[in-house]
């Protein structure tokens, strides 16, 4: 599976081949990567550059290292979570403001609302009626439900992203969103007369 390493950029070629292997699905989710020892003879590295290898493979998510008996560098599901950590340190940055944020948002999510609209089932329209139905109920409960009002407006734009079947409006969104309720903190009360406005939406 891998080849001894270029000694140019030792550890970079490795953190290379190893996520290569990973996105080609050689090394599938839950697979535990050979021994430190096995993949130090196969590179022809030292332990040091190994583990700096393994390092930027778990900082990019690819990768979890468990440490003791049992231990190794497990290959995890590649998800959003390192593109919404990434989105949400430029926001607290100021690299990237809320205001860009929200705008950002409006703008994808009208061509996201269009795409769903062309390919949605019967099944897709009956679980956002069922979102809806919820988010009603919590604008009816008033203020006090605003943070499970928010959780639901996430569930209903991240369906339609899905509904689009592009992962990639699926990804970028989730990342909006996580981020998202930073912008709600800082400039929505969410009383009643906001949920309501928020539901007709």
């Amino acid at each position: 599976m891998f080849q001894t390493a270029k000694q140019t950029k030792v550890f970079q070629d490795v953190v290379e081949q190893i996520q290569q292997a990973i996105l080609d699905g050689r090394l599938k989710t839950g697979d535990t990567l050979p021994a430190e020892r096995e993949l130090k003879e196969t590179f022809n590295i030292s332990r040091g550059t190994l583990r700096e290898a393994l390092r930027v493979l778990e900082q990019k998510g690819l990768i979890k290292i468990k440490l003791g008996v049992g231990g190794g560098s497990v290959v995890k599901a590649v998800d959003t979570k390192q593109i919404s950590e990434s989105l949400g340190l430029l926001i607290r940055s100021q690299k990237v403001s809320l205001n860009h944020l929200a705008q950002f948002r409006e703008d994808v999510e009208g061509i996201v609302a269009a795409h769903a609209a062309d390919n949605s089932t019967p099944g897709d329209i009956r679980k956002l009626k069922q979102l809806i139905d919820q988010a009603q109920t919590c604008v009816e409960q008033g203020s006090s439900q605003r943070n499970a009002f928010i959780e639901i407006d996430k569930k209903i734009h991240m369906t339609l992203a899905d509904i689009t079947g592009n992962p990639i409006y699926s990804s970028v969104l989730h990342s909006i969103h996580d981020n998202i309720h930073r912008y709600y903190d800082r400039f929505l009360s969410m009383e009643k007369r906001e949920l309501q406005e928020n539901l007709q939406d």
